[in-house]
Protein backbone atom coordinates (compact mmCIF):
# COMPACT_ATOMS: atom_id res chain seq x y z
CA UNK A 1 0.00 0.00 0.00
CA UNK A 2 1.37 3.11 -1.03
CA UNK A 3 1.00 6.33 1.15
CA UNK A 4 0.95 10.06 0.81
CA UNK A 5 1.18 12.39 3.88
CA UNK A 6 0.12 16.09 3.01
CA UNK A 7 2.13 18.62 4.82
CA UNK A 8 0.08 21.68 5.22
CA UNK A 9 2.16 25.07 6.93
CA UNK A 10 1.39 24.14 10.59
CA UNK A 11 1.26 20.39 10.23
CA UNK A 12 3.13 18.39 13.26
CA UNK A 13 1.72 14.99 12.48
CA UNK A 14 3.31 14.62 9.06
CA UNK A 15 6.50 12.66 10.40
CA UNK A 16 5.15 10.52 12.72
CA UNK A 17 2.66 9.67 10.81
CA UNK A 18 5.71 8.48 8.38
CA UNK A 19 7.49 7.02 10.87
CA UNK A 20 4.61 4.90 11.56
CA UNK A 21 3.64 3.79 8.41
CA UNK A 22 7.17 3.95 6.67
CA UNK A 23 9.81 2.56 10.02
CA UNK A 24 6.96 0.76 11.61
CA UNK A 25 4.52 -0.97 9.41
CA UNK A 26 7.24 -0.86 6.48
CA UNK A 27 4.97 0.56 3.51
CA UNK A 28 5.99 2.93 0.89
CA UNK A 29 5.05 6.54 2.22
CA UNK A 30 6.22 9.75 0.86
CA UNK A 31 5.18 13.58 1.50
CA UNK A 32 3.03 15.81 -0.40
CA UNK A 33 3.52 19.54 -0.08
CA UNK A 34 0.20 21.16 0.22
CA UNK A 35 0.88 23.24 -2.69
CA UNK A 36 0.96 19.95 -5.27
CA UNK A 37 -1.23 19.88 -7.88
CA UNK A 38 -0.67 15.95 -7.98
CA UNK A 39 -0.71 13.33 -5.36
CA UNK A 40 1.06 11.27 -7.71
CA UNK A 41 0.61 7.41 -7.78
CA UNK A 42 -0.48 6.46 -4.01
CA UNK A 43 -3.12 4.08 -2.56
CA UNK A 44 -4.00 6.08 0.27
CA UNK A 45 -3.76 10.04 1.35
CA UNK A 46 -3.23 10.89 4.59
CA UNK A 47 -4.10 14.42 6.35
CA UNK A 48 -2.39 14.75 9.44
CA UNK A 49 -2.84 16.11 12.82
CA UNK A 50 -1.56 19.85 13.63
CA UNK A 51 -2.55 23.33 13.44
CA UNK A 52 -2.65 23.97 9.21
CA UNK A 53 -2.43 27.64 8.32
CA UNK A 54 -2.40 28.28 12.57
CA UNK A 55 -5.96 27.22 12.30
CA UNK A 56 -6.97 30.99 11.67
CA UNK A 57 -10.61 31.78 11.40
CA UNK A 58 -11.49 27.80 12.40
CA UNK A 59 -9.64 24.63 12.33
CA UNK A 60 -9.13 22.87 8.84
CA UNK A 61 -11.07 26.11 7.15
CA UNK A 62 -8.19 27.48 5.31
CA UNK A 63 -6.63 23.95 4.13
CA UNK A 64 -9.59 23.26 2.37
CA UNK A 65 -8.30 25.94 -0.30
CA UNK A 66 -5.02 24.52 -0.75
CA UNK A 67 -4.28 23.38 -4.05
CA UNK A 68 -3.76 19.91 -3.08
CA UNK A 69 -7.23 19.73 -2.15
CA UNK A 70 -8.65 19.48 -5.22
CA UNK A 71 -6.71 16.44 -6.63
CA UNK A 72 -7.81 14.84 -2.99
CA UNK A 73 -11.29 15.36 -3.45
CA UNK A 74 -11.05 14.06 -7.05
CA UNK A 75 -8.92 10.87 -6.09
CA UNK A 76 -11.93 10.41 -3.30
CA UNK A 77 -14.63 10.34 -6.24
CA UNK A 78 -12.97 7.58 -7.69
CA UNK A 79 -12.66 5.58 -4.55
CA UNK A 80 -9.29 6.43 -3.50
CA UNK A 81 -8.45 6.07 0.42
CA UNK A 82 -8.39 9.24 2.55
CA UNK A 83 -8.18 9.42 6.03
CA UNK A 84 -7.67 12.29 8.52
CA UNK A 85 -6.60 12.72 11.58
CA UNK A 86 -7.42 15.47 14.21
CA UNK A 87 -6.50 18.90 12.23
CA UNK A 88 -6.97 16.51 9.12
CA UNK A 89 -10.31 15.63 9.66
CA UNK A 90 -11.22 19.12 10.32
CA UNK A 91 -10.32 19.70 6.78
CA UNK A 92 -12.24 16.82 5.77
CA UNK A 93 -15.21 18.41 7.76
CA UNK A 94 -14.74 21.48 5.80
CA UNK A 95 -13.94 20.38 2.49
CA UNK A 96 -17.64 18.54 2.64
CA UNK A 97 -16.19 14.94 2.27
CA UNK A 98 -17.41 14.36 5.05
CA UNK A 99 -20.52 15.70 6.85
CA UNK A 100 -20.77 17.48 9.92
CA UNK A 101 -18.45 20.22 12.07
CA UNK A 102 -16.78 20.73 14.83
CA UNK A 103 -16.90 23.09 17.97
CA UNK A 104 -14.95 23.76 20.98
CA UNK A 105 -14.59 21.25 23.45
CA UNK A 106 -17.02 21.04 26.30
CA UNK A 107 -14.97 22.59 28.65
CA UNK A 108 -13.21 25.24 25.98
CA UNK A 109 -9.82 23.77 26.97
CA UNK A 110 -7.86 21.83 25.01
CA UNK A 111 -7.42 18.55 25.83
CA UNK A 112 -3.77 15.82 25.48
CA UNK A 113 -4.22 12.57 26.86
CA UNK A 114 -4.65 8.76 26.38
CA UNK A 115 -8.44 8.14 25.77
CA UNK A 116 -10.62 4.81 24.52
CA UNK A 117 -13.18 4.30 22.01
CA UNK A 118 -14.86 1.74 21.27
CA UNK A 119 -15.03 0.19 17.38
CA UNK A 120 -18.84 0.55 16.23
CA UNK A 121 -18.18 -0.96 12.49
CA UNK A 122 -14.92 -3.47 11.47
CA UNK A 123 -16.39 -3.88 7.98
CA UNK A 124 -14.44 -0.94 6.56
CA UNK A 125 -10.77 -0.37 4.82
CA UNK A 126 -9.52 0.69 8.47
CA UNK A 127 -10.99 -1.12 10.92
CA UNK A 128 -11.01 -4.53 9.62
CA UNK A 129 -8.14 -5.91 12.20
CA UNK A 130 -10.33 -4.88 14.73
CA UNK A 131 -13.54 -6.57 16.26
CA UNK A 132 -17.25 -5.03 16.55
CA UNK A 133 -17.44 -3.33 19.87
CA UNK A 134 -13.29 -3.65 20.55
CA UNK A 135 -11.57 -1.05 22.40
CA UNK A 136 -8.91 1.06 21.84
CA UNK A 137 -6.63 3.17 23.89
CA UNK A 138 -5.68 5.91 21.47
CA UNK A 139 -4.59 9.47 22.20
CA UNK A 140 -6.25 12.42 21.64
CA UNK A 141 -4.90 16.25 21.22
CA UNK A 142 -7.44 19.00 20.35
CA UNK A 143 -9.07 22.02 21.24
CA UNK A 144 -11.74 21.73 18.61
CA UNK A 145 -13.09 17.79 18.87
CA UNK A 146 -17.02 18.51 19.57
CA UNK A 147 -18.43 16.74 16.72
CA UNK A 148 -21.97 18.28 15.59
CA UNK A 149 -24.07 17.39 12.54
CA UNK A 150 -27.60 17.81 11.77
CA UNK A 151 -30.03 15.43 13.63
CA UNK A 152 -31.16 13.92 9.78
CA UNK A 153 -27.11 13.66 8.91
CA UNK A 154 -26.74 11.94 13.02
CA UNK A 155 -29.39 9.71 12.03
CA UNK A 156 -28.07 8.71 8.77
CA UNK A 157 -24.49 8.16 10.35
CA UNK A 158 -25.90 5.56 13.17
CA UNK A 159 -28.41 4.19 10.43
CA UNK A 160 -25.72 3.70 7.82
CA UNK A 161 -22.97 2.06 9.98
CA UNK A 162 -20.78 5.67 8.95
CA UNK A 163 -20.07 5.77 12.78
CA UNK A 164 -16.57 4.52 13.04
CA UNK A 165 -15.25 4.97 16.52
CA UNK A 166 -17.11 5.82 19.59
CA UNK A 167 -15.91 7.46 23.00
CA UNK A 168 -16.38 5.01 25.76
CA UNK A 169 -15.07 3.88 29.12
CA UNK A 170 -11.94 1.27 29.04
CA UNK A 171 -14.90 -1.46 29.80
CA UNK A 172 -16.73 -0.11 26.55
CA UNK A 173 -19.66 1.71 28.24
CA UNK A 174 -20.19 4.98 26.68
CA UNK A 175 -21.38 7.91 29.75
CA UNK A 176 -20.27 11.60 30.30
CA UNK A 177 -17.28 10.77 31.95
CA UNK A 178 -15.98 8.72 29.19
CA UNK A 179 -16.73 11.59 26.05
CA UNK A 180 -13.71 14.23 26.83
CA UNK A 181 -14.78 16.76 24.33
CA UNK A 182 -18.69 16.79 24.37
CA UNK A 183 -19.06 15.17 20.98
CA UNK A 184 -22.52 14.36 20.14
CA UNK A 185 -23.24 10.76 20.58
CA UNK A 186 -19.59 10.20 21.56
CA UNK A 187 -18.57 9.86 17.63
CA UNK A 188 -15.36 10.19 17.72
CA UNK A 189 -14.55 8.85 14.07
CA UNK A 190 -17.05 8.93 11.13
CA UNK A 191 -16.83 7.57 7.52
CA UNK A 192 -18.40 8.51 4.04
CA UNK A 193 -21.24 6.86 2.57
CA UNK A 194 -18.82 5.13 0.23
CA UNK A 195 -16.57 4.11 3.13
CA UNK A 196 -13.15 5.67 1.59
CA UNK A 197 -12.96 8.38 3.45
CA UNK A 198 -11.93 8.40 7.41
CA UNK A 199 -11.96 11.27 9.90
CA UNK A 200 -10.93 10.39 13.38
CA UNK A 201 -10.28 12.98 16.62
CA UNK A 202 -7.17 10.25 17.84
CA UNK A 203 -4.16 9.93 16.73
CA UNK A 204 -2.98 6.44 16.07
CA UNK A 205 0.19 7.16 14.85
CA UNK A 206 0.99 8.14 18.49
CA UNK A 207 0.21 4.76 19.64
CA UNK A 208 2.13 1.94 17.43
CA UNK A 209 4.64 1.21 19.23
CA UNK A 210 4.78 -0.32 22.50
CA UNK A 211 7.27 2.14 24.19
CA UNK A 212 4.63 4.86 23.84
CA UNK A 213 2.00 3.49 26.05
CA UNK A 214 -0.07 1.41 23.26
CA UNK A 215 0.16 -0.34 20.65
CA UNK A 216 -3.73 -0.20 19.78
CA UNK A 217 -2.71 2.64 16.70
CA UNK A 218 -1.22 0.08 15.00
CA UNK A 219 -4.37 -2.11 13.97
CA UNK A 220 -5.45 1.17 12.18
CA UNK A 221 -2.17 1.37 9.89
CA UNK A 222 -2.93 -2.78 9.42
CA UNK A 223 -5.86 -2.73 8.64
CA UNK A 224 -5.01 -0.08 5.61
CA UNK A 225 -2.07 -1.97 4.88
CA UNK A 226 -3.86 -5.40 4.13
CA UNK A 227 -7.24 -3.66 2.44
CA UNK A 228 -8.89 -6.75 1.78
CA UNK A 229 -11.10 -7.02 -1.61
CA UNK A 230 -13.94 -7.41 -0.27
CA UNK A 231 -13.87 -3.92 1.36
Amino acid sequence: MRFGIVVFPGSNCDRDCYHALHEVMGQPARFIWHKSTSIGEVDCVVLPGGFSYGDYLRAGAIARFSPVMQEIVAFAATGGLVVGICNGFQILLETGLLPGAMHRNKGLHFICRHTYVRVENSRTAFTHRCSSGQVLNIPIAHLDGNYHASPETLEQLEKSGQVILRYCSPEGNTTKTSNPNGSTNAIAGICNRNRNVFGLMPHPERCSESVLGSIDGKLLWESLSTRPQSL
